[in-house]
């Protein structure tokens, strides 16, 4: 009777946010915006790839940062040297951020800033590898973050995270060399579980794989942005 009645709460939580971050894509749509979603635990590394993403591209696409953390804003503060709108989300005892929680960080960039001025918004999740894989937020695409330092066995132990990602980066591959770690498993076990993800190797201390990273971004920008031409034609 509880599994029951707890499986239905779940289902009626998922719904509601699934309608919230349907009504938050709208809105992107709506001002030619494309959605990134990060997401991966602590300490993978989302926060010094997006300054990576931000220095190298901030002159090339208009960006916004929505930035999920439980507590304070010493992250978002990092990103904000990098002169582009950056909107914090503390979620408190949350481990995720929600299609709600998101759509205030929308409001209040539509009452700082033309929206329509923007063409990308990341949105960095809170340090999870549960959680915020299942809970959308309205993005047009979801980026997994995996640290070689997480061990090999990770996408098997936590699969949802790793099904549901459009794009995994493999990150801090400079360390690898001083682990004992075989990224040919990690990849292996990622395709067992999402044999379409693109997968990306990438170092931000020596810049390896990045421009790959930036080249999917773009791509991305520029997929969503035709699609969005041609639904209003």
């Amino acid at each position: 009777m509880h599994q029951t009645f707890d499986a239905a709460i779940e289902l009626n939580l998922l719904h509601a946010n699934q309608e919230g971050a349907d009504y938050n894509r709208e809105h992107f749509n709506e001002w030619g915006i494309t959605c990134l979603n990060i997401m991966s635990s602590p300490g993978a590394g989302k926060t010094v790839l997006l300054e990576q993403t931000l220095a190298a591209l901030k002159d090339k696409l208009n960006i916004a940062v929505i930035e999920g953390d439980m507590t304070t804003e010493l992250d978002a503060d990092r990103l904000r040297k990098y002169n582009v709108p950056v909107i914090p989300i503390n979620t408190g005892r949350s481990c995720h951020l929600d299609s709600k929680m998101v759509a205030g960080g929308i409001h209040t960039l539509a009452h700082q800033y033309n929206p329509s001025d923007f063409d990308l918004v990341l949105v960095e999740n809170v340090g999870n590898l549960v959680c915020p894989a299942e809970f959308e937020v309205g993005e047009h695409a979801k980026v997994a973050l995996l640290s070689v330092t997480e061990g090999e066995d990770k996408p098997l132990k936590y699969p949802v995270m790793f099904q549901e990602a459009d794009c995994l980066l493999i990150t801090k591959i400079d360390l690898a060399p001083y682990l004992d770690i075989d990224l040919d498993r990690i990849t292996a076990n990622v395709r067992q579980i999402n044999p379409k993800v693109k997968i990306i190797s990438v170092s931000a201390k020596t810049s390896e794989g990045l421009k790959q990273w930036f080249a999917w971004i773009s791509d991305r920008v520029i997929e969503n942005s035709t699609k969005q031409i041609a639904t209003q034609v």
